[in-house]
């Protein structure tokens, strides 16, 4: 029986992670049939043997080598059958009512895709900006169930595989630099599709640790004050008016933030992470140019070969 819902979990040396969210896949209450359609992003192969170890006739394990974010999730959907797509991070986990709830809310509003909040569940506490980290890994806007006019990114979403462009829409060119999802969800508005929002559709989000730091959320939140920018830079018609309103915007939230990050940083309180952030962004908006993106996913973590000796 062809499924009707694909749930795609894209991973990249992280293959406890992904068992564990493939778990979490499985066990959905749903009247929905569904495959889960595990990808290791890793050229090794690293995950293949621990993923195919889980024997359940609706996995499918692929492996594609060449590492990149748009790559892993351009070959899950190679490999699915449904005519809905679900995407589930492999640092997710995704309780037994949350793809009902996704296929319930794109009906009940005709939606082309949809999403859910995110709630952070951190491995161990952590020493510092405990509340800092909690926010800033979630997802919960706080919108009412139903349509929306602004889209988030591809962890814990649902698509119309008749929405999407083609049958690979994920740009290579975000490979390293993510916003894959960002740009593909970009593209699909821009035809008139339609996104809805589903508050009971949450997922668990356990960010690893080596991420839970000051240095890699503050590099996290350059790319993202970079995105209404680059969103202005690589729509379907460029808009420089609106660059420059973000570059403004970027400059002002700057100056307000940097003053009010260097006094939280001098008398140590305890929210300054937040001010950090919100200055950070700031300058993302400012310096939103493509040379200087962060580098985060595929070809950019891999480890560099060593030059041969002589």
């Amino acid at each position: 029986m062809t499924p009707a819902v694909s749930i795609i979990i894209p991973t990249f040396r992280r293959p406890d992670r992904a068992v564990d969210a493939a778990r979490s896949a499985l066990a959905q209450v749903c009247e929905a049939t569904f495959e889960v359609v595990l990808v290791d992003n890793d050229p090794a192969g690293s995950a293949l043997a621990q993923l195919r170890a889980m024997a359940d006739a609706r996995i499918t394990v692929i492996h594609e080598p060449h590492a990149g974010v748009a790559n892993a999730r351009n070959a899950g959907l190679r490999a699915a059958r449904g005519d809905m797509i679900a995407f589930l991070d492999d640092d997710e986990i995704a309780p037994e009512a949350w793809l009902a709830e996704l296929l319930r809310v794109q009906r009940a509003h005709s939606a082309d895709a949809v999403f859910g909040p995110v709630r952070t569940r951190l491995a161990s506490p952590a020493r510092d900006h405990a509340a800092f980290f909690d926010a800033f890994f979630a997802r919960d806007p706080g919108h009412a169930e139903g349509p929306i006019k602004l889209f988030y990114g591809c962890g814990c979403s649902l698509i119309r595989r008749a929405a999407l462009p083609s049958a690979e829409p994920f740009s290579a060119a975000r490979n390293e630099i993510g916003g894959e999802d960002d740009l593909l969800f970009q593209v699909i508005e821009a035809s008139g599709a339609r996104f809805a929002w589903a508050p009971k559709a949450w997922v668990w989000e356990t960010p690893e640790q080596s991420r839970v730091t000051l240095a890699y959320t503050l590099r996290r939140a350059f790319a993202y004050g970079q995105g209404p920018a680059t969103k202005a830079w690589t729509g379907p018609k460029r808009d420089l008016r609106g660059i420059a309103f973000w570059m403004s915007v970027g400059l002002a939230q700057t100056a307000v933030y940097g003053a009010a990050a260097f006094g939280s940083f001098l008398g140590k309180t305890p929210r300054r992470a937040f001010a950090y952030r919100k200055c950070v962004e700031g300058l993302g908006k400012l310096l939103w140019f493509p040379i200087i993106k962060p580098r985060f996913y595929g070809a950019a973590i891999l480890p560099k070969p060593r030059p041969a000796l002589p």
